[in-house]
């Protein structure tokens, strides 16, 4: 009982600090009320800035893909109790992504800016960026996603169960509703200035990269209802109205 106990204080540190690190990311890259953003902090020639900005980003993407494959979940829970799995996750995650914020170096040179109404369209469209992407959780299993569940499971004495597949509303739209919604909120920014842009350039080509190696994932643990339903939704692109109908919910068990 000490040893659930503890699982589940990690568990709520671990979320505790993702929800500050989400927080901020979107204050971090919209420029707004901290003072270290995506494009004020130290003052860096380009060369060391490109190199600083590339090795943080670099980073960060190896650790996420590494850590989310299936082969390594196996070997790491050798080591941490499978319980601890997500959360240790979130963690490291979390604490890397506060490492981009405290160490990003700004390339303030600008790409484009806008004022007035295409200034309010764009600073909206970053908001429900974000709020696509925080809702997109929420239709599915927030919770069991940033591994809270887990630990109270185990807390409970529950039993282990696959998550069930499920499509509900964002889903029905694009297979990846929180990867679409981080890209819009990456991308939408009336002030582009160039380390924005290399910071957006290069979490566009990861996501693209490692939604495609979720997806191989999916597709082994769901099998061929995953694979229909691929077929059915678009990966990242929401169709044009009059494309081809997408079909009801379906819910499959794991």
């Amino acid at each position: 009982m000490t040893g659930r106990a503890a699982a589940l204080i990690y568990g709520l540190a671990s979320y505790l600090v993702f929800s500050v690190s989400f927080a901020y990311a979107s204050a971090f890259i919209g420029n707004f009320v901290v003072p270290k953003t995506i494009d004020v902090g130290p003052d860096s020639g380009l060369a060391q800035a490109l190199a600083i900005d590339a090795i943080l980003l670099g980073i960060f993407a190896i650790q996420h893909s590494v850590m989310a494959r299936q082969g390594f979940k196996r070997w790491w829970t050798r080591i941490v109790p499978a319980s601890c799995e997500r959360s240790t996750y979130v963690l490291i995650s979390s604490l890397l992504l506060i490492l981009i914020f405290w160490q990003w170096r700004p390339i303030v040179a600008t790409v484009w800016r806008v004022e007035g109404w295409p200034e309010v369209m764009l600073t909206s469209i970053f908001w429900m960026g974000w709020l696509i992407a925080l809702m997109s959780t929420f239709q599915i299993d927030h919770f069991e996603l940033f591994g809270l569940r887990q630990v109270v499971d185990v807390l409970r004495g529950a039993a282990d169960s696959m998550p069930a597949f499920k499509t509900p509303l964002l889903y029905r739209l694009v297979r990846h509703p929180l990867m679409l919604g981080l890209l819009i909120a990456f991308w939408a920014t009336p002030h582009m200035t160039a380390g924005h842009l290399l910071f957006a350039a290069a979490t566009t080509g990861y996501i693209l990269i490692g939604v495609r190696l979720e997806e191989r994932d999916l597709v082994a643990a769901f099998g061929a209802s995953y694979e229909q339903y691929r077929q059915r939704v678009p990966m990242l692109l929401p169709r044009l109205p009059g494309g081809a109908p997408i079909a009801p919910e379906t819910r499959h068990g794991g």
